[in-house]
């Protein structure tokens, strides 16, 4: 890329099969049914790796005259981009890592197009349907893995956090690189970055190259969490419920770190599966943990789900604080535990098809004025339907706080309106008043605007 020029022509190192004018042409189309939208505006996130912005909207803003289209040559697929952020380029070089992110991002949203949402082989009204979508997005990707045995340990936290819980999430990779265990996290800063981080030392002083750092995104969040430049496998669902379902499918056990919404939303789509009848005897380890510091932080956690979902949400969960090498050490031992399930059911090393998610948790949930104050925030309901519509709530709250849509529907339409039970309403209002205390909303350290009403 010449110093003079705006423009810069990519092509994929093997990354990405060729593709067809047609598909070409829908990456460049501009239209509601084309790609370009979205192609744009998830390339931008991944150019500006690295650089603390979590609101879609500010970030167009940014760089209002970034494009991108794709064209066809005789030697395959290129991208020309125009106006891109010069922190990605090295000497006039576009870092390899950005370059193979992008691909990836080309490849997945191609490919959820033109084989997931127009194959009428795969009927996304069903929640058979709607796992077989993920399972083929995943193996396209190739995140599939045959004969290897359970070792990918699913990290779930926040990406606006303080120094010291990034300090932690990274000492807690290293421990679990040095015992050969993959990291997959939701990809971007924070503790999303930090194991991923730690893990590579870990991996590097047992000489074990086939390190992976899985990274799951979907087309709402990535600007709020661009893919950090660690990750090395990264996949693209279409939406957060898929993302949410690839996430405990593909992975073998979960620690969950300190964070905010996001955080909650991640938490209560476990519970909501853990809690299900059906799903009582997975085997699924799961870890609360950070330093010292964070005890506070899983204090206000476990009283929220014990005021809202009861003694038997918080029975699912481990909180083992400022022990980051016995969690690494429980998680080894757990692998094990996994493996011999999955060989006793003949299941999968690589997919857990076993567990059991109810249509009403896998179809996409629009955050919007109406839908957030039809949720069901009630206590006479099954646990585990109650854990849903919580996490939708904090879908809700996620949107409203970074995505673009969910910024625009606050500025039209002012805030959320969340009704419920007052006692759900009270530790709701608790636990979020908590977040804005210790900024945990959003990257932004300015005073927080609540994009939520609680209505108690």
């Amino acid at each position: 890329m010449n110093r003079n020029t705006a423009e810069v022509i990519i092509r994929p190192q093997g990354s990405l099969q060729i593709l067809s004018s047609q598909e070409a042409q829908q990456l460049c189309d501009v239209s509601d049914i084309g790609l370009n939208d979205v192609l744009k505006r998830c390339a931008l996130a991944v150019l500006n790796s690295g650089i603390e912005v979590d609101n879609e909207l500010a970030l167009l803003e940014r760089h209002p005259d970034f494009s991108i289209r794709a064209v066809v040559k005789g030697r395959g697929v290129q991208l020309i981009i125009k106006n891109a952020p010069r922190h990605a380029f090295v000497d006039n070089q576009l870092i390899i890592g950005l370059k193979n992110h992008l691909f990836a991002l080309v490849r997945d949203l191609v490919y959820s197009r033109n084989e997931i949402l127009v194959n009428k082989q795969i009927n996304l009204n069903t929640s058979q349907g709607i796992t077989n979508a993920v399972f083929h997005i995943a193996r396209n990707a190739q995140l599939m893995h045959p004969n290897v045995l359970p070792n990918i340990v699913v990290c779930w936290g926040g990406h606006s956090i303080p120094d010291e819980e990034y300090h932690y999430s990274k000492h807690l990779g290293y421990e679990l690189g040095l015992r050969n265990l993959d990291i997959c996290t939701g990809c971007g800063p924070g503790v999303m970055k930090g194991p991923m981080k730690g893990a590579i030392l870990g991996h590097g002083k047992q000489r074990y190259n086939q390190g992976r750092y899985i990274g799951m995104t979907e087309p709402g969040i990535i600007a709020a969490e661009a893919p950090n430049a660690f990750v090395n496998e990264l996949c693209i669902m279409p939406d957060i419920e898929k993302r949410l379902e690839a996430f405990v499918r593909v992975g073998h056990g979960i620690i969950i770190f300190p964070g905010g919404p996001g955080t909650m939303e991640e938490l209560l789509y476990l519970l909501s599966i853990l809690l299900h009848p059906a799903n009582k005897d997975l085997k699924l380890p799961v870890v609360l943990t950070g330093g010292e510091s964070s005890r506070t932080y899983f204090d206000g956690i476990m009283a929220f789900l014990d005021a809202t979902l009861g003694s038997e949400a918080t029975s699912k969960l481990n909180v083992i604080i400022d022990k980051p090498r016995d969690v690494a050490s429980y998680m080894k031992e757990q692998m094990e535990e996994v493996r011999q399930d999955r060989k006793a059911s003949s299941d999968a090393y690589y997919f857990n098809w076993q567990l059991t998610l109810e249509l009403e948790h896998q179809q996409p949930f629009v955050p919007n004025h109406i839908n957030m104050a039809k949720l069901s925030l009630h206590k006479e309901q099954p646990i585990h339907t109650l854990a849903s519509h919580l996490r939708k709530a904090f879908s809700g709250i996620v949107a409203g706080n970074v995505k673009a849509d969910g910024i625009q529907e606050i500025q039209r339409n002012g805030p959320f309106d969340l009704h419920g039970d007052k006692c759900i309403m009270q530790a709701l209002d608790t636990l979020l008043q908590s977040f804005v205390t210790q900024k945990r909303m959003k990257l932004d350290t300015s005073d927080y605007n609540p994009c939520y009403k609680i209505h108690k």
